[in-house]
């Protein structure tokens, strides 16, 4: 018969406790047989009693808490105490009993599909995955929950099954957080969101039933439309994908081609302001040497009509060919000694 080295195997069953007076009775039959029959002394014995007495003690009144566990204590049903990882004195079954959850280690559950071992795959469950949106559409969804247990006793005592109400409350938390938003988000950019805001409504309602569990991470595996629609839906997203391009595109011209405009629009407004100044000061200059000339022609209106003519005739006839007549109309040899510079 194994000895009970846990005080409790951590379902509530009693531990099994060695008969006493069935292993003094083997004890003596192993010792008659190995001293060929002879009579065993009353010290030897006693030894013999005592060895197995303190064997018994051992394992009915200690307990061994492994490093990832916690020990929780019941004194006729009622826990009492908790004990860290190591060897602990408790009184026997049914006195105390020690139920060992594991504390430390981080519970995985998986909603919509199911991980094999044996066929290295995933398989879907499709009562669980199939969620309908706040636009009514139908997404399949899969995910994973990670939790740990955070207070051991109320995760033991106050609910008979926690591991499946975590589960159920997630997918719950999920389908709520689901019907509240678009599909498109969903299959696009909100995954993190939607994660965080899964996380937080279980933990939410978790701690209200007071389960005694911690949330630690909400990860989506899968998000897809249904099977039987997602080539469309991926027409769908590709022409979005082609909309919003052509919208960036579109953008990068503009940002190009209206700075351009603008550049192009000051520099039209520069060249008529320069020349507007231009001819308004060309204007002044006219107006300032013809009031000079005004003021010389009133001094000697003869010498300065003459001039006037003069300087005119040079500008008018300076870059023409010329041809001389005299008082007779006949033609006068004109040599024009410029010509001789030439080679």
């Amino acid at each position: 018969m194994p000895f009970n080295n846990g005080g409790g195997n951590g379902n509530g069953r009693p531990p099994l406790q060695p008969d006493l007076e069935d292993l003094l009775k083997r004890s003596q039959d192993k010792l008659k047989r190995l001293k060929g029959g002879t009579r065993l002394t009353g010290s030897f014995a006693f030894l013999i009693a005592v060895t197995i007495a303190a064997i018994v003690a051992f394992y009915a009144f200690t307990v061994r808490v492994d490093p990832d566990e916690l020990g929780v204590v019941m004194l006729f049903g009622k826990p009492v105490r908790t004990e860290p990882p190591g060897l602990h004195f408790r009184l026997p079954y049914p006195i105390e009993e020690v139920r060992l959850p594991k504390v430390t280690r981080q519970n995985i559950i998986e909603i919509g599909m199911r991980s094999s071992e044996v066929i290295r795959g995933v398989s879907t469950v499709p009562e669980e995955s199939l969620m309908l949106t706040g636009d009514e559409n139908i997404v399949d969804i899969n995910f994973v929950v990670f939790w740990r247990i955070k207070d051991a006793q109320k995760y033991l005592f106050n609910l008979q099954m926690p591991d499946v109400t975590v589960k159920e409350v997630a997918e719950s938390a999920m389908r709520d957080i689901v019907g509240r938003s678009n599909i498109q988000p969903l299959l696009t950019g909100a995954r993190q969101e939607t994660e965080q805001a899964v996380q937080k409504l279980t933990q939410g309602i978790l701690d209200s039933y007071g389960v005694g569990v911690s949330i630690d991470q909400v990860q989506l595996q899968k998000v897809d439309p249904p099977t039987q629609v997602i080539d469309a839906f991926r027409d769908v997203q590709a022409a979005r994908a082609d909309k919003e391009r052509l919208q960036n595109e579109a953008g990068t011209y503009a940002n190009k081609i209206v700075p351009e405009a603008r550049g192009e629009a000051e520099r039209i407004l520069q060249a008529a302001r320069a020349y507007k100044e231009q001819s308004v000061a060309e204007a002044t200059g006219q107006t300032a040497r013809f009031l000079q000339i005004y003021e010389e022609y009133k001094k000697a209106p003869e010498v300065t009509r003459k001039r006037m003519y003069l300087e005119t005739m040079e500008r008018v006839l300076g870059g023409t060919d010329k041809i001389i007549l005299d008082s007779r109309q006949c033609v006068v040899p004109f040599l024009p000694l410029e010509q001789l510079r030439n080679p």
